[in-house]
């Protein structure tokens, strides 16, 4: 396959992969058999396969980048694949060892990332996608004794907001609730949200700004982030949903690396201390920004704005880079 250009419309598809991905199968009995990496080719799909019926798959999304040195790299591979553990024990599909599956993307990035990434297009990305599916032929609610692992990469196309991103709160369709599942990626999750997505869409708005009994829990796909003065104090905050014991929220990976960087750039003693001039001007900003991980309400969204207040919000996701035009 040739590499397409960067303004291909088979990139808006989001189905142009690469020549190879990785697939191996496992059975309750032998386990896991020794992973390939093959030709991208189509499954031979039973149709009585136990995730068409039973929603028994799980997945995860990140990213290989061509760094502007030419070198290329992989964000973080390690999270995303211990968090593909935790999705697959949530719906009793078969464990694999997170440090075996970064090994395999490894193995993929370095056999297909030379070409679909050349040195000419610094700044370009792929998205990889593991996934696992339960793929027991035969009808029946219960475990899966037979599954599949395949790892395949794919460009995904930029999404352009104009005018910012705008978000729809929606009280009437739920997406997380406390015992739930909405602390694993799992297919479950995304199809039913899509109904509403599109009611909004519909509406002007790009997505859904999901709620939990008033709540503010996710934006869309995507954790949701707020820098507000505090009401009474003015101190500014850096606000967004907790990752709790009611796990309405994704424990994102851009969510962490935004998290751990602010309280590693921002407030580093090292940094506030510092006399070094470039950091003066960001010192005088930042030096009051507080991280704060708790749960709030659109209500107190809603009077924040009202009070000017609100300084920014946004999302933060791995699938699609955002463009601000």
């Amino acid at each position: 396959m040739s590499v397409p250009e960067l303004n291909s419309p088979i990139i808006e598809t989001a189905s142009q992969c690469t020549d190879h991905m990785i697939i191996a199968n496992w059975n309750i009995t032998t386990g896991w058999a020794d992973p390939e990496l093959k030709p991208y080719s189509n499954f031979s799909i039973p149709p009585t396969a136990s995730f068409l019926h039973y929603a028994t798959q799980c997945f995860e999304g990140l990213k290989m980048y061509r760094g502007y040195d030419g070198a290329l790299r992989l964000f973080r591979p390690d999270i995303n694949c211990e968090r593909l553990l935790i999705s697959s024990r949530r719906i009793s599909l078969p464990e694999f060892n997170p440090k075996e599956i970064v090994k395999l993307i490894i193995a993929l990035a370095a056999f297909d990332g030379p070409k679909w990434l050349p040195r000419s297009r610094p700044g370009s990305c792929l998205y990889i996608r593991p996934c696992i599916m339960g793929s027991q032929a035969g009808l029946g609610v219960a475990s899966p004794k037979e599954a599949i692992l395949f790892i395949i990469a794919t460009f995904m196309p930029p999404a352009v907001f104009p005018h910012g991103l705008r978000l729809l709160a929606d009280d009437t369709v739920v997406r997380a609730w406390p015992g739930g599942f909405g602390y694993a990626k799992v297919g479950a999750n995304y199809g039913p949200s899509l109904m509403a997505t599109f009611e909004a869409k519909k509406k002007g708005f790009h997505q859904v700004l999901w709620l939990f009994d008033d709540i503010v829990t996710e934006a869309g796909a995507s954790n949701f982030f707020v820098i507000w003065k505090h009401p009474t104090t003015s101190k500014l905050q850096l606000v967004t949903a907790p990752m709790n014991d009611q796990k309405l929220i994704l424990d994102g990976v851009t969510r962490r690396s935004i998290l751990q960087l602010t309280k590693e750039r921002l407030w580093s003693p090292s940094l506030l201390l510092s006399n070094h001039r470039k950091y003066a001007d960001a010192q005088k900003y930042f030096e009051q920004l507080e991280i704060v991980e708790r749960n709030f309400s659109i209500n107190e969204l809603i009077q924040a704005i009202k009070e000017d207040r609100v300084l920014e919000a946004f999302s933060s996701g791995t699938a699609v880079s955002l463009i601000f035009s």
